[in-house]
């Protein structure tokens, strides 16, 4: 048996589970194990993204003791187009060069 952790955080809350799993299970299994969708239903079990310590993992990866499996929720913004927003604003407000992109001349 080894011990793991499945955590879920939203905004405003965290939920952290310890649990004892057998040798050999899969970090979807451990997900499933824990009770944690039953406990947080904004959780979709069909639509898992799951990660141990920061790094995305696929739901087959096989745990190892101490790991912490991280249940992600979906982006609610795509980060180019954020970004790609951001720029166009500076470029607009005249914190950005207009061709380049970059910083302003100062002159």
């Amino acid at each position: 048996m080894i011990n793991i952790e499945v955590v879920f955080a939203l905004p405003t809350t965290a939920t952290s589970l310890s649990i004892e799993v057998p040798q050999g299970t899969t970090a979807e299994q451990g997900v499933i194990q824990s009770g944690i969708i039953e406990k947080c239903p904004e959780i979709d079990p069909t639509a898992l993204t799951l990660g141990v310590w920061n790094r995305t993992v696929k739901a087959n990866y096989e745990l190892k003791e101490g790991d912490r499996i991280e249940i992600y929720r979906p982006l609610i913004a795509d980060p180019k187009d954020a970004r790609r927003k951001r720029a166009e604003k500076a470029k607009e407000e005249g914190r950005a060069n207009k061709i380049t992109g970059g910083r302003p001349l100062e002159r």
